[in-house]
Parts: C-alpha cells; structure tokens; sequence
C-alpha cells in the first residue's frame, strides 16, 4: 500500500470516527440530556401530552388541585454526587408507612404523581413526591435511566429514617422510569425500615426501552444502541447498562407488586412480566385492560385501590 493510499484510507476512518463522535453526542442529547429548565415551580398546570391522556385531564387537574391545598414539608437532600434533590412530604395519616414516590422519564412529582396522593388517601399511606435529578426544583442535566436515580433513593431513604426516627416504615413507589428507579434500589441492600414496593408500568432495562423506543418510530434501535451507549459514557459519565431492573430483581428481597396498562405502547407490559418473573420474593402482577401509559390507576382506580390495600396490609 503506498503511502498517498494510506493517508486515503486514515483520512476516511477520521472522517468516519468524527461522523460517529458527532452522532454518538446528538444521541446523547436526545435521549439523556436536559439542558435548559427553569427550576422554580409555576402556578401552571401541567398535564401529560397525548390523546391517551386527554380524557383523563380533567381528574389530573383536580388531582394537581387537590395535592396543591395539602399541606407540606418541603424536603432537601444532597445527593451522592452532589446535586442538591427536592421533595415534598404529605402526613395524610400520621404514623402510617410513607410511600416514597418517583416520576417518569421528563415527567416532573405534580404532574406524574398527584393522583398518588390521591390514592395514598385512600390507602392510608403518608407520601413524600419526589423531584428526580434534572426535574422540579431538583439540579441536574443529565438523566440515567435509574443508573443514578436508584442511588438517590437509597439517599431518600437515609433522609427519611434520620428525619422521622427508626421506627418509620417505608414503601417505595414509581411510575414509569420512576418504577424502574425503586425497582433497581430494591436489588441493593436496604434497611428494614423499607418494608415492600410498588412499580407501576416500570422497563426491564435501560437498554431494551430505548431500543423500543426507537423503533416504534420506525429508527433502527439495535443498530443505534451501541451510540446511544458511547453517547453516555462519553458525556453523560455512566453506562446505561452497568445495572438494570430485572437484574435488581434477581437479588430483592422485598414484596413487590408491578401494575401496567395492557394497552401501554411505550413501555410495553411484557417488560413489568420480565422483572415480574425474575422478582424471588412475594409478589403480584395486576395488568389492566384498556390502560395505555401511566394510566392504570385513572382507568381502574376501585381495582387499583383494592390490590394495594390488599397487598401491603399484612407488611404494613
């Protein structure tokens, strides 16, 4: 190979390798990234996009209504790499275990999770709503598919047992990637203030849902993923795949309970029965007919009401 040949062949893997840098960057800004946000709370009321969602608005506005006249302890915690995180605390029943509750991938504590107020009323559960790192109040620019977030819950955790004392009972709950975080937090070694779980429409790994997610509009997710992946570790400082939903199943020791809607196309609902059938301890799986994301509890709120009553009365 002459020389004029080789500088050839380098200058096209250069090119090629900045082409794939540059696309492995523009990934990671779409999938993980939030750049800009403005952290103080709005008298706006958010509502999920979609027409999924559009017939439940008016009870999610009333849910955001009704959460908003409560009151509430203002929490903050610093998180293991220094960010400082936010949450709200709702003593509905004093002495009654307290649901640790975490919102879905972009979503935000009022708009994902007042309807969990709701339902914590109606259960006889205390709540703290918390704002995922990048969300709310809390600081952060960078979401990690619960890679991060499931170590900041084990940090919630901490906060809450020094806050209310050692005899606080504590259920951990999330919507979505929210579902996914307390479900990877479960896997870790916890105290025995924790005492069960509650993941509604959660994926099995940060992997598969991005992959899904691509395409179901019609990208090539398998092919992506491995940029998608570069993207992270490069700028994002982790790796989507160090650890995953239904790996942390594998070593819970938690009573679990997984909702998911049956008609879910985000995250489908084989996913809940993956980490379902991986979870060795008590468990049950309510899948709920007619219910796209998120929405288990709005179309079947007397079912879903009964089966967590149900579920945490003999633990809690």
């Amino acid at each position: 190979m002459t020389i004029s040949v080789l500088l050839i062949v380098l200058k096209i893997l250069l090119g090629a390798g900045i082409f794939l840098l540059a696309l492995s960057f523009l990934l990671f800004l779409t999938v993980f990234c939030v750049p800009f946000r403005k952290k103080e709370p709005s008298e706006e009321i958010q509502l999920p996009p979609g027409k999924i969602y559009e017939p439940f608005w008016e009870d999610m506005r009333k849910w955001v209504l009704e959460t908003r006249e409560l009151l509430c302890v203002q929490m903050q915690i610093t998180s293991f790499d220094g960010l400082t995180l936010y949450g709200r605390y709702y003593e509905l029943f004093p002495g009654a275990p307290i649901e640790l509750m975490f919102h879905g991938y972009r979503g935000n504590a009022e708009r994902d999770l007042s309807g969990g107020v709701r339902r914590c009323r109606e259960v006889g559960h205390n709540v703290l709503l918390v704002d995922q790192r990048c969300s709310g109040r809390s600081d952060g620019n960078v979401i990690t598919f619960g890679i991060k977030e499931h170590r900041d819950c084990l940090c919630w955790i901490d906060h809450m047992i020094t806050y209310f004392g050692p005899d606080v009972r504590i259920i951990l709950t999330g919507v979505s990637m929210g579902a996914a975080t307390v479900l990877m937090a479960a896997g870790r070694e916890l105290p025995q203030n924790v005492i069960g779980v509650l993941a509604d429409c959660g994926f099995s790994s940060a992997k598969e849902i991005i992959i899904t997610v691509a395409e179901s509009v019609h990208l090539p997710g398998r092919v992506l993923y491995p940029l998608v992946k570069l993207g992270a570790k490069l700028f994002g400082g982790f790796d989507p795949d160090a650890y995953s939903p239904v790996e942390a199943m594998q070593t819970c020791n938690l009573p679990v309970i997984f909702f998911h809607g049956l008609t879910d196309d985000y995250v489908p609902s084989h996913m809940s029965r993956v980490n379902y059938d991986a979870c060795p301890t008590e468990k049950k799986l309510i899948l709920i007919p007619g219910a796209g994301h998120g929405l288990s509890y709005p179309v079947a709120p007397t079912e879903y009401v009964e089966e967590v009553s149900s579920f945490f009365a003999p633990i809690s």
